[in-house]
C-alpha cells in the first residue's frame, strides 16, 4: 500500500501542475462543448466536437409557461467587459471587491465546463485516517467521471490553494483566515474553488448515482449554460421554518459550475464583507446556528435567487414580476433561468421520502447526499422532518 508521505507527495505534485502550470482564466470556447467526457476536459482540440452519446433521460426543455424564460444579458455585466479587463494590476487594489473578482476570474458563458471534481475532508483517501464509510462516496465519483481530475483536498492544502487562487484580493485571503470554524472554511473553499477554477464541488459524503455528462439532457446548449443547482428542500408544510431556513432551499453539497460565475462571484464578495464586519465589530461567533446563514445553504439560496432578479445580468423589461419559491416549488423537470439550471429536488436530494423527492433509482436522481452532518456536535445534527 502506498505510504501516506508518498501519496502527500504526489498529490501536491498534481495540483502543482494543476495550479501553476495551468492558466488562472480560460479564454472563450469558439465551440459548443458537447455533454461528454472527451469534450468537458478542460483544455480541448480547439474547433473539435464530440458526438454526444448521452441519451435524453427526461423531458428537460427551458421552461416558458413562468418567469425562468428571463433573457439574459450576454454584452452587459454577464461576462467581463473588455473596458475593465485592461484596468492595471497597480489600480485593481482601488477597485471594489466584487469588481476585483471580475478581473481575477473573468466568466464567459461559452467556455466549457472544466473536468475537476473538488471534495474536501481531514485526510486524504491514502489516509488510514480516511472513514471507511466515505471511501464508497468518495470513489463513486471517480468511478462516474475516469476522465476527470479529481481531488480531495485537505485544510492544509486549501489554505494553500486559497493563497495562491486569491492573492491578488487580500480582503478574500482576510477573511477565509478570520473564519472561526472548519465548516466555515470548508463552505468557502467550495464557493472559491469553483469561481476560480469551476468543475463540481461535492461533499465528501455524496454519492455519485450518474456522471455529469448525463445531468442535463440534449435540450440543453451548454454553451448558454454556467451553472447547474438543484434544489435541496421543497417543504410544503406549515412548520417548514422549524427545519429549514428558505421555503425553498437550493442545495449546497453538490455545484458545478463555469469559472467566474456570477453568482459564485456574489456570494464569496457577500461572505468575505459579512466576515470582516464581524472581524471589525469583535463578532466572529463560534456557534454552529451561525452556519447556514453566514456561509450555508441560506446564503447561497439567497446568492442564486438574488442573480435570478438582478438587472444587471437579466432583461427584465417583460417580466411580471420577481422570480421567487413559488417559481420552482412542485417542480418535476429542469428549468433553466439565464444561464442557470435548476434542478428537480430528486436531481441531488433522491431518497429523502418526502416533498416530491423521488427514490435513488429514481431516472431524474444524480446525486444522494448521506446527511453525514460530522461538522456539528452529535447532538446538534437534525434529520430531515418525518412526512
Amino acid at each position: 500500500m502506498m505510504s501516506f508521505k508518498r501519496a502527500l507527495l504526489l498529490s501536491a505534485l498534481l495540483l502543482f501542475c494543476i495550479f501553476y502550470l495551468y492558466p488562472r482564466s480560460h479564454s472563450p470556447s469558439t465551440f459548443e462543448a458537447e455533454p461528454s467526457p472527451a469534450s468537458l476536459k478542460e483544455h480541448g482540440t480547439p474547433g473539435e466536437k464530440t458526438p454526444t452519446n448521452q441519451p435524453p433521460a427526461h423531458n428537460s426543455k427551458p421552461i416558458s409557461e413562468d418567469l425562468t424564460d428571463r433573457p439574459r444579458k450576454v454584452s452587459s455585466g454577464a461576462d467581463t467587459p473588455t473596458k475593465q479587463q485592461q484596468t492595471s494590476i497597480s489600480n485593481l487594489a482601488n477597485l471594489p471587491l466584487k469588481e476585483q473578482l471580475v478581473h481575477q476570474f473573468p466568466y464567459h458563458v461559452q467556455s466549457k465546463f472544466p473536468a475537476y471534481i473538488w471534495q474536501t475532508w481531514k485526510y486524504t483517501p491514502a489516509s488510514a485516517e480516511f472513514k471507511e464509510e466515505f471511501r464508497i462516496t468518495e470513489a463513486s465519483w471517480t468511478e462516474k467521471h475516469p476522465d476527470f481530475v479529481h481531488e480531495v483536498i485537505t485544510d492544509q492544502v486549501a489554505n494553500h490553494l486559497i493563497r495562491h487562487l486569491y492573492s491578488g484580493v487580500p480582503d478574500v485571503l482576510d477573511a477565509y483566515d478570520a473564519l472561526p470554524l472548519p465548516i466555515l472554511k470548508a463552505d468557502f473553499f467550495r464557493y472559491l474553488i469553483l469561481l476560480a477554477r469551476g468543475g463540481i464541488y461535492a461533499d465528501i459524503d455524496t454519492l455519485a448515482l450518474k456522471p455529469a455528462t448525463e445531468w442535463l439532457s440534449d435540450n440543453f446548449k451548454l454553451s448558454d449554460v454556467g451553472m447547474v443547482v438543484g434544489i435541496e428542500a421543497d417543504p410544503d408544510r406549515e412548520d417548514w421554518s422549524q427545519w429549514y431556513s428558505r421555503r425553498i432551499q437550493f442545495c449546497q453539497w453538490t455545484i458545478q459550475s463555469k469559472p467566474g460565475h456570477p453568482v459564485l462571484r456574489e456570494i464569496v464578495a457577500n461572505i468575505t464583507m459579512e466576515t470582516l464586519d464581524r472581524k471589525k465589530a469583535k463578532k466572529l461567533s463560534i456557534d454552529h446556528d451561525n452556519v447556514v446563514e453566514w456561509t450555508g445553504p441560506a446564503v447561497w439560496t439567497d446568492a442564486v435567487f438574488e442573480y435570478f432578479n438582478d438587472e444587471t445580468f437579466f432583461d427584465m423589461s417583460a417580466s411580471t414580476g420577481g422570480i421567487s419559491w413559488k417559481n420552482f416549488t412542485g417542480m418535476k423537470e429542469p428549468k433553466k433561468v439565464g444561464d442557470v439550471v435548476v434542478l428537480p429536488i430528486t436531481s441531488f436530494s433522491p431518497g429523502v421520502g418526502q416533498m416530491g423527492a423521488g427514490e435513488i433509482d429514481d431516472p431524474m436522481a444524480f446525486v444522494h447526499h448521506n446527511f453525514e452532518g460530522s461538522w456539528k456536535p452529535e447532538s446538534e445534527r437534525i434529520n430531515p422532518p418525518s412526512k
